[in-house]
């Protein structure tokens, strides 16, 4: 990668502009939506204000509020320009960027080639990230040619380089050896994006103001108070109280009564939002989340692809989807829903079948059963501790012992990815979920499918050690093919394999929910996650 010398930093007087005083802000909570100040509840707060510390829905859905990446996604995924204004390939290794002139950071300082190419260098490079965003950046070379043009070339021939750019959020280079902490605490943390970060007090509240600079469309918020509530029924009652505005994921029990009610809109769209189950797949290291009967840890069971097989087969997604969530997702057997990129048509949802189940428990040597513990993130996903609770159930009836750990979601993910010995995951086996956030149908084989190549950028999600060379060929495979068609034939090949050795277990598709009090409208599209300058005033 292209290094490159760095604006001078100035620290020191910038924080002022962040540190503001506790009590100003709660006084925004008072009266009802205006054009001045909205005021939103959502399930799950970013683990970071540093836009490349981890490579995560929640921290990537709210990093487009202050930042923006070179390509940009409409609300269905469609690239569109953002500081980039346009892209084309100049050879067959080769893109060329055109950057859009004239815009400003929120501190003042000139948009360039030389931000990105500092951006590229710092996001793949973030110390102690959980989930980094190298497996947009690495192996690619980023050449500055004049402060408005940028060649971007690999290896071989890669058709999903402008998918990549709309993975990347740009920041000042004069920020490169920022610390997260400095992004954090508001040091650092300054964009192009339609607003700026004014506050983050961690497990309370966010707030950000609008950006009157802004390059694209205004948007029409002066101030959006972001507060975090795990319990969906809790959302719903500040929603009717008037204590909020704006809530995502709404709990299906609390639908009916919100569809009904006088002044409350209720917005719904199948999302490809997955929710899977990750089993620990290799022997080191023995984890102290599956044991004997006697509690003695044991060496993970899910070595065995039959013991996969097992665990997908005790689980009754049907039921899951009718009493748990309320009809609110559907089975899954893959990565994507039926039209969506990336679908097979060869894989199904397993049926449920607890005594095939027990044979292949016992037939592995497992018949006297043994001890699990299942971790997962309270609040992040619809249901998800009852949908934890249920596979809990589930699995003790075909003979595996299985208790549940949750914990807020920003805990969750951070020992998800890198609690255990040596900073790998930490947990046998962990529900999680999963949202195509880049457009294109290799990002979730590359991302957790393939063999964990760090060096490379390959497997950054892969945390349970699936590893088999015949897929990962197939990956790179299909990257390096400009013939479109013919990558997603490797790619739809990848998935058929990955799938049925049970990589991970797919559980369900959510349908994904927002409620709003009268007056507030929400752009709907193909994600679940809630993106803050789609929340609109109703004409």
């Amino acid at each position: 990668m292209k290094i490159i010398r760095s604006k001078t930093m100035k620290i020191s007087i910038l924080k002022p502009i962040f540190m503001t005083i506790l009590a100003c802000s709660l006084g925004f909570w008072g009266g009802s939506a205006s054009a001045e100040n909205l005021k939103v509840a959502l399930a799950a707060e970013p683990t970071s204000m540093d836009p490349h510390y981890q490579n995560l829905t929640i921290n990537n859905s709210f990093a487009t509020q202050v930042y923006n990446a070179l390509v940009l996604q409409d609300v269905n995924q469609n690239l569109i320009p953002g500081l980039a204004t346009s892209w084309e390939p100049i050879d067959s290794n080769t893109w060329e960027f055109k950057l859009r002139a004239g815009v400003k950071f929120h501190n003042g300082s000139t948009f360039s080639a030389e931000d990105v190419v500092a951006s590229m260098q710092r996001a793949a490079n973030v110390p102690n990230s959980p989930s980094s965003f190298a497996t947009f950046i690495k192996g690619k070379s980023f050449e500055v040619v004049d402060d408005l043009t940028l060649h971007i070339s690999t290896e071989k021939p890669n058709p999903f380089i402008p998918n990549d750019m709309s993975r990347v959020s740009i920041i000042d280079s004069a920020f490169v050896d920022a610390t997260t902490e400095d992004f954090n605490t508001g040091v650092a943390s300054f964009g192009t994006g339609p607003f700026t970060l004014t506050k983050w007090l961690p497990g309370d509240l966010l707030e950000i103001k609008r950006n009157d600079s802004y390059w694209g469309n205004a948007v029409e918020w002066d101030n959006i108070i972001i507060r975090t509530i795990g319990d969906g029924t809790t959302r719903t009652a500040a929603l009717i109280t008037g204590d909020v505005d704006f809530i995502e994921r709404v709990s299906p029990s609390d639908l009916p009564n919100l569809e009904s009610r006088e002044g409350i809109s209720v917005f719904k769209s199948v999302s490809n939002r997955l929710l899977y189950l990750t089993l620990h797949m290799t022997d080191n290291p023995i984890k102290p989340f599956v044991t004997d009967n006697n509690g003695n840890p044991i060496t993970s069971p899910f070595q065995d692809i039959n013991m996969r097989k097992a665990v997908s087969l005790a689980i009754n997604r049907q039921a899951i989807a009718d009493r748990v969530m309320d009809g609110l997702s559907s089975p899954a057997g893959q990565f994507s829903p039926e039209g969506y990129i990336g679908y097979s048509n060869n894989l199904q949802a397993d049926a449920y079948d607890p005594e095939r189940a027990k044979e292949l428990i016992a037939a592995a040597g497992y018949a006297d059963g043994f001890k699990l513990t299942i971790h997962g993130p309270a609040g992040r996903y619809t249901n998800d501790t009852r949908i934890l609770e249920a596979i809990a159930q589930m699995l003790s009836r075909v003979g595996i012992d299985t208790s549940v750990e949750t914990m807020p979601a920003s805990v969750f993910f951070k020992r998800f990815a890198s609690g255990g010995v040596d900073k790998k995951p930490e947990f046998t086996a962990a529900v999680s979920g999963y949202a195509n956030g880049s457009g294109e149908p290799s990002h979730p084989l590359r991302i957790f499918i393939h063999t964990k190549q760090k060096e490379r950028g390959y497997g950054p999600g892969n945390r349970n050690g699936y590893s088999n060379v015949d897929v990962d060929k197939l990956i790179e495979d299909g990257r390096s093919s400009m013939d479109i068609a013919k990558g997603e034939k490797a790619f739809i090949a990848a998935t058929d394999i990955a799938m049925q050795e049970y990589a991970l277990v797919p559980i369900h598709h959510e349908i994904a929910t927002w409620a709003a009090r009268e007056g507030i409208t929400y752009e709907l599209g193909a994600l679940d996650s809630t993106f803050l300058h789609f929340i609109r005033s109703q004409e």
